[in-house]
């Protein structure tokens, strides 16, 4: 079993949490009729990502075997038959579309424009499988791109707003995630000697001035949402001063980078960075403080 839970990426679906921003930010994660449509959206944008995760592996099966840590996933080491992969692929893809389907008949609003936005998903990253993902910028873009379907998507299953800035904050924090896995896999593109297509347009340089603005627009981009006047509003104007949070964390980040040279992707970094963990929680705690307890 743990062969086709690796397959599926099953622990990449944290990624898919994005869907549950726009109920959690509007003060109603605990109504449960919305709660259980974010659960909805979570789930089929679950079942497609796993989908997309094993075209990719397919596709890349000789390449992987020449890669010292992809050459262990389940198709490239053998574990699984390419034509489990197959029926498995298939079954993900009948699973998500049964599940849009019955969201159709038992929701309250209608499913298309979520619908609409998970298919855009699946064949974006068709292409970025089979070749945007070795065109340089375009690539990290995509798959920016990809965390603001899952936002909303999570508002479209809702029917819960999102304004502008909000999705801007997401791309652009997708962007340094996306940039700084680049990077690392540059680094270590370098001490090994090997190069790979994906990394053609990229180098440190670059990485590294990519990496700062976009910090700086994320940075930007959460202090305008924090002093728009519908969420200043909402959340009172406390809400501004959690982006000490923000900066703390943005810094830290940079500096595992940047000083001490980390190649992990951001993701493992913050799985491993204690400073960076606290701070995401005092955060969030702050934000369930402003949205649930203000009044």
């Amino acid at each position: 079993m743990k062969k086709y839970l690796k397959l599926l990426r099953v622990e990449q679906w944290v990624k898919n949490l994005f869907v549950f921003g726009p109920l959690f930010f509007s003060g109603n994660f605990f109504r449960h009729n919305l709660f259980s449509e974010s659960i909805f959206a979570f789930a089929v944008f679950s079942l497609v990502a796993s989908s997309i995760y094993i075209l990719n592996d397919y596709r890349d099966i000789e390449s992987d075997r020449l890669h010292p840590e992809k050459k262990e996933r389940p198709l490239a080491s053998g574990a699984v038959s390419r034509s489990a992969a197959v029926a498995i692929f298939v079954l993900l893809l009948v699973a998500a579309s049964g599940l849009v389907v019955w969201g159709e008949y038992h929701f309250h609003h209608p499913m298309w424009k979520f619908a609409s936005i998970i298919a855009f998903y699946f064949f974006m990253n068709i292409a970025y499988t089979f070749h945007l993902k070795h065109v340089a910028i375009v690539d990290i873009c995509i798959i920016s791109a990809g965390f603001v379907l899952r936002v909303l998507a999570g508002g479209y299953a809702t029917g819960i707003f999102i304004s502008q800035w909000a999705i801007l904050l997401t791309f652009v924090l997708a962007l340094v995630l996306a940039i700084g896995k680049r990077r690392g896999e540059l680094i270590n593109a370098e001490i090994s000697g090997k190069t790979r297509r994906s990394l053609d347009g990229y180098n440190v340089q670059f990485a590294d001035i990519a990496l700062s603005v976009s910090v700086t627009l994320a940075i930007v981009s959460y202090l305008m949402f924090t002093v728009t006047p519908e969420v200043q509003a909402k959340f009172g104007i406390k809400v501004f001063y959690t982006f000490i949070f923000v900066v703390f964390a943005f810094l830290r980040y940079l500096q595992q980078t940047l000083v001490y040279n980390k190649t992990e992707s951001p993701t493992k970094i913050v799985y491993k960075d204690h400073y960076i963990q606290l701070t995401l929680l005092l955060w969030m705690i702050s934000f369930i403080l402003l949205i649930y307890y203000n009044n």
